[in-house]
């Protein structure tokens, strides 16, 4: 098959998403040219929808189809409370998986001066003008607990600190009904370091 032919033009189209290798790429085009035309047409119109018409809320920069989404022009939203995450998929994950039921604000990514990312590239002049509009009593950070999150974290704490907004960070370590066993040497270390009282 020649490198400029639609079918490996497919299969190289396919590799951009994370995760999917060679193989993978070419499983998933031959699956739909043999199995499923149908839903690979509904596949590559569904892309190209999304792709021009999904942008960033202007308020907290999740995926949206409207200028503002859904979470930020909903009033019965807490607006006294304002959850920091890296991405719409820590969003989403808050917002399914808690009873979290305050506004957002979406980073787009973390700190990483050597890929080029900076404070403008998260939006943080956006973040402290919302800070300023004073309808936000605290921060709640939830970034990565990676190195780099970890430095965003400090990074955003620093700028809440400075507007005089209460700034927490979620809790991380030992899992819900994890084993001690098989937890991994750092997250032991966090959570013994970051304990609280039983009282």
């Amino acid at each position: 098959m020649s490198k400029d032919s639609l079918i490996q033009q497919l299969i190289n189209a396919f590799r951009c998403l994370p995760g999917v290798g060679p193989k993978s790429a070419q499983r998933m085009t031959f699956y739909l040219l043999q199995r499923d035309r149908q839903g690979g047409r509904h596949l590559a119109e569904s892309l190209v929808a999304a792709m021009s018409r999904v942008g960033n809320c202007r308020r907290c920069r999740t995926l949206s189809e409207k200028e503002v989404c859904a979470i930020c022009e909903n009033p019965k939203r807490d607006a006294s409370q304002l959850c920091v995450v890296e991405s719409p998929a820590d969003m989403a994950a808050i917002e399914h998986g808690t009873g979290y039921r305050g506004q957002f604000f979406v980073l787009g990514g973390h700190l990483s001066p050597l890929d080029g990312i900076g404070p403008d590239e998260l939006g943080v002049a956006l973040l402290a003008q919302r800070l300023s509009e004073g309808e936000v009593g605290e921060v709640i950070i939830a970034t990565g607990s990676t190195v780099e999150g970890q430095a965003t974290a400090h990074y955003i704490s620093e700028l809440v600190h400075e507007k005089g907004i209460r700034v927490t960070r979620i809790a991380q370590g030992v899992p819900l009904g994890g084993e001690l066993e098989f937890v991994d040497s750092s997250t032991l270390d966090h959570a013994i370091g970051e304990r609280q009282s039983m009282e």
